[in-house]
């Protein structure tokens, strides 16, 4: 029913930035909390950011809430995460993830996953 792709995912040198993109097959993300989270091979999945889209209030972690900022494009029904500064720990799989309503930083809790962009920074 919900489809997520994302983008923007590529190869980069410490310092840098990058841009993910969300896009939704629905025409709105009208009353769903979208996040962003990150995997590495061996690593629980990690919250990194979330916006509510009805209200537009963000939540970030705090290893990335100097860095990184998540934003929406009503028209677009699309979720942005800029990355700046962007640190070879930064380095993993990016998901884009929706749930209804709720705002979660836990994984578990969100029903809707795109297949995942690869983020790499290179020292």
């Amino acid at each position: 029913q919900v489809q997520l792709a994302e983008s923007g995912g590529g190869l980069v040198q410490a310092g840098g930035s990058l841009r993910l993109s969300c896009a939704a097959s629905r025409r709105t993300f009208s009353n769903y909390v979208v996040g962003w989270f990150r995997q590495v091979p061996g690593k629980e999945r990690e919250f990194v950011a979330f916006i509510s889209w009805s209200s537009g209030s963000t939540y970030y972690a705090d290893s990335v809430k100097d860095r990184f900022t998540i934003s929406r494009d009503n028209a677009k029904n699309t979720v942005y995460l800029q990355m700046n500064s962007l640190k070879p720990e930064d380095t993993a799989g990016y998901y884009c993830a929706a749930k209804f309503q709720f705002e979660s930083t836990r994984y578990p809790e969100y029903d809707y996953w795109g297949q995942g962009t690869q983020v790499t920074v290179s020292p």
